[in-house]
């Protein structure tokens, strides 16, 4: 697999990322178009991931590949939701007939993996920021993917005792009296020595005396985005050829 980065400015217009993003897909030795989030605020994010070919989209952004995914005819899943899923399946998870919630709703993670666990036969609930008695909600799940951007939000009361957990947020977190909180303790001695920890978005000092089941951050679904975009890829190329 070879690979190729092209940076452009900071202050680069949409024009020129889309431009970037035709030659590209115009090459037919490219299978795979990423682009890297967040984009400068002045380039139109949305019009970028939409200019790249559904079936060099190996992120699975693209809204004609989100809708063969909702058809539950996938031709790429997002890479985050498919590494959980991938996660669950190899560590023996039953989700048929199962309770999971989803708190978070993005285009990303959030809608996505509410429609990969409706396809594996899991009962689905999907919670955000308008979400009224939250915890009561959470607390239904057998199974709790919390993918939601902030640090240490999902707490003891939020999880039903003996359920699976996955973290999905990654949060760099400087302050040191919220690390001392949120950070586990024979990891404080690296926050003292960097001056940051990464943080999920799940509390997992009191998650993990709780739940079943709770994946470590960092380690834990973060390596498997990586390896379901390289998956993707070379589903990509296979089609191609």
């Amino acid at each position: 697999m070879r690979h190729e980065t092209h940076r452009l400015p900071a202050s680069a217009s949409t024009l020129e990322v889309l431009a970037v993003v035709e030659q590209l897909n115009r090459r037919p030795e490219i299978h795979g178009i990423l682009v890297q989030l967040p984009l400068p605020p002045q380039v139109e994010s949305r019009r970028v991931l939409d200019a790249v070919r559904p079936e060099k989209d190996v992120d699975g952004f693209h809204p004609e590949n989100l809708g063969r995914l909702a058809q539950k005819r996938p031709r790429f899943v997002p890479c985050t939701p498919a590494g959980v899923m991938e996660l669950l399946r190899r560590s023996g998870v039953e989700l048929a007939g199962r309770r999971a919630v989803v708190v978070g709703r993005s285009d990303i993670v959030g809608k996505p993996m509410a429609l990969l666990l409706m396809h594996a036969d899991a009962t689905v609930t999907v919670c955000h920021s308008r979400t009224r008695e939250l915890a009561a909600v959470t607390r239904e799940a057998d199974v709790l993917v919390a993918a939601i951007g902030r640090p240490g939000a999902v707490r003891a009361e939020h999880v039903k005792p003996g359920a699976v957990v996955v973290d999905v947020g990654i949060n760099r977190v400087s302050d040191p009296a919220l690390a001392r909180e949120l950070v586990e303790p024979e990891r404080f001695a690296e926050f003292e020595k960097r001056g940051y920890a990464l943080v999920g978005d799940v509390h997992a000092p009191q998650v993990s005396a709780v739940a079943g089941a709770l994946t470590p951050v960092p380690g834990g679904v973060g390596p498997l985005t990586i390896a379901m975009l390289m998956a993707n890829t070379v589903r990509a190329a296979a089609a191609a050829s």
